[in-house]
């Protein structure tokens, strides 16, 4: 990384249900690795990731926030000072998969309550485990636009596959905003 850009920190929020990927994606992103057995989230996890763009030099700590209830009590200070969230849902085609995408609204309060107005995107995640092809996006289409979301990306931990995309669409959202907070202030 170059020294005479500027510094940006950015703490993002990653919430969901107990069991869609958080944690598995968040290891994708910032490790390139994938590990197949299941680890509960105890609380919150955090992930360190620097980047650089146009020179400035951007370090991101991912928060991941247990999804079960049991950590429910803990949450609110797990949010605090987040600049974004990621909502991940489990496309899995059983009863789990649909109620995580059920939960989508609730994750989404609790965010707004805990955050404010923060940037939101939902990652729509396991894409290895269903046929693409025949997936109905109707549904999430519709939570997106109604709650004016950044968008949602269909990814997998497992593969990789949308998983870079996803993460860079929210880094650049975020960078691009401070960027600009922070031109206008020199002016």
């Amino acid at each position: 990384m170059s020294d005479d850009g500027r510094r940006f920190r950015f703490k993002v929020t990653v919430i969901g249900d107990g069991r869609v990927g958080k944690t598995s994606l968040i290891k994708r992103f910032t490790q390139g690795s994938f590990k197949k057995d299941y680890v509960k989230t105890i609380g919150a996890q955090f992930s360190a990731y620097n980047k650089e763009i146009e020179g400035d030099k951007i370090r991101l700590l991912f928060w991941d926030i247990a999804g079960q209830d049991t950590f429910h009590f803990l949450r609110p200070s797990f949010f605090k000072n987040s600049k974004a969230a990621i909502i991940v849902y489990s496309l899995e085609e059983n009863k789990f998969g649909e109620e995580s995408l059920e939960h989508v609204s609730d994750w989404h309060q609790e965010i707004k309550k805990h955050c404010g107005d923060v940037p939101i995107i939902v990652f729509a995640n396991k894409l290895d485990l269903i046929n693409e092809d025949k997936l109905d996006n109707s549904k999430i289409e519709r939570i997106v636009k109604e709650n004016n979301f950044l968008g949602y990306y269909l990814t997998s931990a497992e593969t990789g596959k949308g998983v870079i995309t996803a993460f860079n669409k929210i880094i650049d959202e975020l960078y691009q905003k401070s960027k600009k907070l922070s031109d206008d202030l020199q002016d």
